[in-house]
C-alpha cells in the first residue's frame, strides 16, 4: 500500500477511491447522473482539512441557492437555453456575494439536469440535492486523514537554524576582516528560500488541526522570520564598516556568541549583559575626528543595536510559550 502511495500519491489515491465509493452510494440510492457525485468528490478533496471543511459547507448553502434559483426562473421562462442564461445571470451575482465562489461550477451542473429532464419535481431537486451532499459528503471524509508534515517542519527548523548560524558567523568574519573578508550574500538567500519553505509547511500543519495545538510551529517561523529581516538589516551595516579596530572586534566576539545560541531555548544573560558593556565602551570613547571615523562608529552601533533586537525577538517568543511548547522547543533544537 506505501508503494503504492508513493507511485500514485496520496491525494490521488483518497481522490480516486472517494469517487468510486460517492458514484457507488448514489447508483445504491438509484440516484439520477450518479456518476456526477465522484467529481463533485474530485472537486471537494483538498490539501488541508480545513480547507475541505468550509468547501463542503459551502457547497451544500450555494446548492441550495441554485436549486432554488433554477426553479423559479424555469418555472417562469421555461426549459430553455435563454432560461439557463437568465438562471447564470442571477446566480453567479449571489454566489459571488455570499462567496460561494468554488461551486459555481458544479452547482450550475446540477441545475442543468433539472433543464435537461424538464422538470422541477421535489424528487428532481433532492436528486440533485443528494449528489451533492454525497459528492461533498465523501470528500469530507476522505480529507479527515492528511499526513503529518510535523517531521518536516522540524527539518526545517534544524536548516533554519544552521543558516542563521552561518550568516551570523559571516558576518562576525567580516566585521574582524572589512578589507579582506567580503560577505557571502548566499547565505542569507538561502536563509530565506528555507524560511519560505519552513513556514508553507508550518501553515499547512497548523491548517490540519484547527484546534490549534501546532500553532507553535507558526509562530515559530513569524519569530525567525523577524530575526530574518533584521539580519538583512545588520548586512547593510556589516558592508559599511571600512576598518577593524577594538569595537570591531567586540562586536564580532558578540555575534560569535549569539551565534553559538541560535539553537538553544533562550540566547543567555551574558550576551545582553555583553551589549551593554559594548555601549557603555561607546560611551566613554573620544569623538570621532573623520567622517570616516564616524560613519564606521555609527555603523557598528546600529549593527550592535540590531543583534540586540535580534535577541529581543527571540526572548519575546520563549516568554510567551507554554511549559507544553518550551519542552518542544528544546527537543527539536540542534546542539551547536
Amino acid at each position: 500500500m506505501d508503494k503504492i502511495r508513493k507511485v500514485i500519491g496520496y491525494r490521488t489515491l483518497k481522490t480516486a477511491i472517494g469517487a468510486a465509493i460517492a458514484v457507488f452510494i448514489s447508483q445504491l440510492l438509484g440516484l439520477s447522473y450518479a456518476a456526477n457525485s465522484g467529481i463533485i468528490v474530485i472537486l471537494s478533496v483538498q490539501s488541508t482539512k480545513k480547507k475541505s471543511r468550509d468547501l463542503a459547507m459551502q457547497r451544500l448553502l450555494a446548492t441550495i441557492l441554485a436549486l432554488a434559483t433554477g426553479t423559479v426562473v424555469f418555472s417562469i421562462l421555461g426549459f430553455t437555453a435563454l432560461s439557463f442564461g437568465v438562471y447564470l445571470l442571477i446566480f453567479i451575482p449571489l454566489a459571488v456575494k455570499f462567496k460561494f465562489h468554488d461551486a459555481i461550477v458544479p452547482c450550475s451542473v446540477l441545475v442543468s439536469h433539472i433543464l435537461s429532464v424538464k422538470s422541477v419535481a421535489p424528487n428532481w431537486l433532492l436528486n440533485e440535492f443528494m449528489q451533492m451532499v454525497i459528492g461533498a459528503g465523501v470528500g469530507l471524509m476522505m480529507n479527515m486523514h492528511i499526513p503529518s508534515v510535523e517531521g518536516k517542519v522540524c527539518e526545517d527548523i534544524t536548516l533554519i537554524e544552521e543558516n542563521m548560524k552561518k550568516v551570523l558567523k559571516d558576518m562576525a568574519a567580516c566585521l574582524r576582516k572589512p578589507l579582506e573578508a567580503k560577505q557571502d550574500g548566499r547565505l542569507v538567500t538561502d536563509l530565506g528560500a528555507v524560511l519560505g519553505q519552513g513556514r508553507e509547511r508550518a501553515l499547512l500543519e497548523a491548517s490540519n488541526h484547527p484546534d490549534g495545538k501546532v500553532t507553535y510551529f507558526l509562530r515559530y517561523m513569524d519569530m525567525r522570520n523577524s530575526q530574518y529581516e533584521l539580519l538583512k538589516n545588520m548586512g547593510k551595516y556589516v558592508q559599511r564598516v571600512r576598518y577593524g579596530n577594538a569595537q570591531s572586534e567586540m562586536a564580532a566576539m558578540l555575534t560569535d556568541y549569539v551565534a553559538d545560541q541560535v539553537s538553544e531555548p533562550n540566547t543567555k544573560e551574558a550576551a545582553l549583559t555583553g551589549l551593554e558593556e559594548y555601549r557603555v565602551i561607546f560611551r566613554a570613547m573620544e569623538l570621532p575626528k573623520t567622517r570616516e571615523e564616524f560613519e564606521n562608529r555609527a555603523s557598528l552601533y546600529e549593527y550592535v543595536n540590531d543583534l540586540e533586537n535580534l535577541i529581543s525577538v527571540k526572548r519575546s517568543f520563549v516568554e510567551a510559550l507554554s511549559e507544553s511548547e518550551k519542552q518542544k522547543f528544546g527537543k527539536i533544537r540542534i546542539k551547536p
